[in-house]
């Protein structure tokens, strides 16, 4: 009984290796008539097409990527979020972790309540002796 199964199973893997072997094979020729599709000469041809209908711009002499993640990373985090400005700590937010320490709130939620970077809610720690030496 579980033999038979075991068979069947292995006889539908086969069945699906072949699919997607298939689907591969009939994606590449698609893609590769795609610039004759569209009355482009060569691939070359059709790539400056699609760029200048993207607006974006192949700068020779760097590797691939490098211009997309100077561009990510000029203004915007890594899911594409606009980074936030850096944060100003001055005396009156020290006080601010200083009392919110002393209240028993975690480092998180002083983070949040101030709108600063938990790391930064640990240096002030650090910086007035609020945190235990291991």
């Amino acid at each position: 009984m579980v033999t038979d199964k075991m068979k069947e199973l292995e006889a539908a893997r086969a069945k699906l290796a072949a699919l997607e072997q298939s689907v591969q094979g009939e994606l590449h020729k698609e893609l590769a008539a795609l610039p004759a599709n569209y009355g482009f000469a060569s691939v070359e041809d059709f790539l400056a097409a699609v760029r200048a209908a993207t607006g974006t711009k192949v700068r020779r002499g760097r590797k691939p990527g490098k211009a997309s993640a100077a561009k990510a990373s000029a203004g915007k985090g890594a899911l594409g979020k606009k980074r936030r400005k850096r944060a100003v700590i001055t005396e009156a937010t020290r006080g601010e972790v200083k009392k919110l320490v002393e209240a028993g709130k975690t480092g998180s939620e002083i983070s949040k309540s101030l709108g600063i970077s938990l790391p930064s809610v640990q240096n002030i720690k650090k910086a007035l002796g609020l945190v235990k030496k291991r």
